[in-house]
This record gives C-alpha cells, sequence and structure tokens, in this order.
C-alpha cells in the first residue's frame, strides 16, 4: 500500500436530498449459468459521465473444477473496465494479450473499431475451491476516438494512487480524483476509485466532475438521514458540493463518472455506437467471422443473438 496525500476531512453533513438525482437497485441477470447484478443502463439514468454499463459478478463461490468460461465475443465503440475484489480471471483477446488480472488490479481494453475477447477462470485456479467478486464497466468512447485501433493495458494494484487519511482508504482505478491521478489513457475526463470507509467517517465528493455516483459494495451510507445499503446506486447531481457518510458497520463503495457523453449512444449486445448503422455493421461483421478470435482461445465463440 503506497501513502499519497491525505484525503481532507470534510464537512460532518450528510448528503442533502436535493443533491440526489436517483436511486438504482441493480436487475440481475443470467450470462448462462452465472448471475450478475447489473445497474447500468437503467431506466432511471441510461448513463454516468462515460460510463454506459456496470455489472457486479458475485460475491460467489466455486467448487474444484468449475469456473467462470465467457467465451469469445467482440466489442466496438467502448472501453472495458475490469476489476476484482475477490479471486482471478484469466483475459484473452484478439490482440494476442493473455493476463491473469487479480484484486485491486486494473484490465482496460480499448476496443474501438473491433476487438474479441473472453474470460476463464484460469486452469491453476479451478483446482481448487475459489471466490470471485468482480466489477466489469463500459465506457462508451468519445465520438471522434469510437474508430480507434483496438489497444490493451494492464496495471497492477501497486501501481494505483492510493490515498488514506481520518478513517477512509481510497485507490483511483481510473482517471482522477483528489488530486491524483490514475495511469490508464483515457479519451476524457474520468472518475472512478473505490474507496474503504470506517464506520461514521466522512468522505467529500471529488470535484471538477461532471457527473458522479457513488455504488455501494458493502456495508452501508448515510444519505439525508436513510441509510443505503449494499447494491444500491446514488446518482449525484451536477457540481453539488456533498459528503457521503459511512454508516455503523462502515462502508466500501466505488465512485464513478465523469464528463458527460457528448450524445446518445445505441448499445445492442456487447456493440456501444452513437450510429446504428454502424451496428448494423458489427453484427454482420461478427456473422461473417470478420473479426479476429484470441489466438490462445479460438476453438469456441459466443454466437449472434437471434
Amino acid at each position: 500500500m503506497s501513502w499519497r496525500r491525505p484525503l481532507e476531512p470534510g464537512s460532518l453533513e450528510p448528503v442533502g436530498a436535493e443533491g440526489i438525482e436517483a436511486t438504482i437497485v441493480p436487475r440481475p441477470r443470467d450470462l448462462g449459468g452465472f448471475e450478475v447484478r447489473r445497474s447500468l443502463p437503467a431506466a432511471e439514468r441510461q448513463s454516468i459521465g462515460p460510463f454506459v454499463f456496470f455489472d457486479q459478478a458475485g460475491p460467489t463461490g466455486f467448487r474444484p473444477g468449475a469456473g467462470i468460461d465467457v467465451r469469445p465475443h467482440p466489442h466496438i465503440g467502448l472501453a472495458t473496465v475490469t476489476y476484482l475484489f475477490s479471486g482471478a480471471l484469466q483475459h484473452r483477446d484478439s490482440l494476442g494479450t493473455d493476463i491473469v488480472i487479480r484484486p485491486g488490479a486494473v484490465n482496460w481494453m480499448i476496443a474501438g473499431r473491433g476487438i474479441a475477447h473472453s474470460e476463464r477462470t484460469a486452469a491453476g485456479i479451478r483446482q481448487g475451491a475459489h471466490r470471485l467478486f468482480a466489477i466489469q464497466t463500459w465506457i462508451a468512447l468519445p465520438k471522434r476516438h469510437e474508430e480507434t485501433d483496438p489497444a490493451f493495458e494492464h496495471h497492477s494494484a501497486g501501481a494505483l494512487p492510493v490515498l488514506e487519511a481520518e478513517g477512509k482508504w481510497l485507490r483511483v482505478i481510473l482517471g482522477d480524483a483528489y488530486g491524483e491521478t490514475a495511469p490508464a489513457s483515457t479519451f476524457g475526463k474520468t472518475l472512478y476509485a473505490d474507496a474503504k470507509l470506517a464506520p461514521a467517517a466522512v468522505l467529500p465528493l471529488p470535484e471538477g466532475h461532471e457527473e458522479r455516483a457513488a455504488y455501494v459494495v458493502e456495508g452501508s451510507l448515510e444519505v439525508a438521514g436513510d441509510s443505503a445499503g449494499a447494491g444500491r446506486m446514488l446518482v449525484f447531481g451536477a457540481h453539488e458540493d456533498r459528503t457521503l457518510v459511512a454508516g455503523p458497520a462502515g462502508a466500501r463503495l466505488l465512485l464513478l463518472g465523469g464528463e458527460r457523453l457528448d450524445g446518445p449512444r445505441h448499445i445492442w449486445w456487447n456493440f456501444v455506437s452513437s450510429s446504428k448503422d454502424r451496428i448494423e455493421q458489427a453484427k454482420e461483421d461478427w456473422r461473417q467471422g470478420r473479426f479476429a478470435l484470441p489466438p490462445n482461445d479460438r476453438d469456441e465463440f459466443i454466437p449472434l443473438p437471434g
């Protein structure tokens, strides 16, 4: 754990109700024998900053021999962020990347004009009982970068900025927060951070971001006299100068947001684009086998839905 500039203690006032635009309750989704809880997109908000997709996988346990098998599938027009609280996943993509991600590290995959990847439990991990608790998010690329070349970055937990002070700990996953900047190369103003708060600890919302939200992973947050428990995403008004207060058992949360999207996005299956025609092209490209598959995982793939 590295030391960085302490967080300011902030005000002891909880977030006022007028500073909350929405409370999002995740919906369960079955990904073929494995259930996730999806917060974005939602009826309340289609996006928060550039974030257009937010899934929680686990926490769940697996017997020896079992695990996750997300077969190769395509993406366009977005970047994915994989972040783990526990467990491990093996990422392979059509660029030739083959890497196992572990808790606290970041996999940042830029799909751009097109990439295919898989995520599986590595063979060595399957040999014994194991657990997985992960968050995967999609970030829509700005229109001028939707067709950028695909790329992949892995940053270890030790490479990410960490701040500690007065009962709070925070790691900047992507973008910037509280004067610190994560190493992944983003395409616009972005906020993504993992925070742990001791009971009654106070965390001010970071400044300089047009849209912000907090997802409660564990514990609870005191908000306007009420308690928001695990599995709730709180969306805050723009530029509100507010603070979050941890509940009696403390809290773990993810802060997310950033610059508002430069226009609406269409989402179909794993494709994100400002153009419906571009999504239709991506459908046909996958159907006709024009996406390359990961070199080390090309014996099977997920067919186009429908």
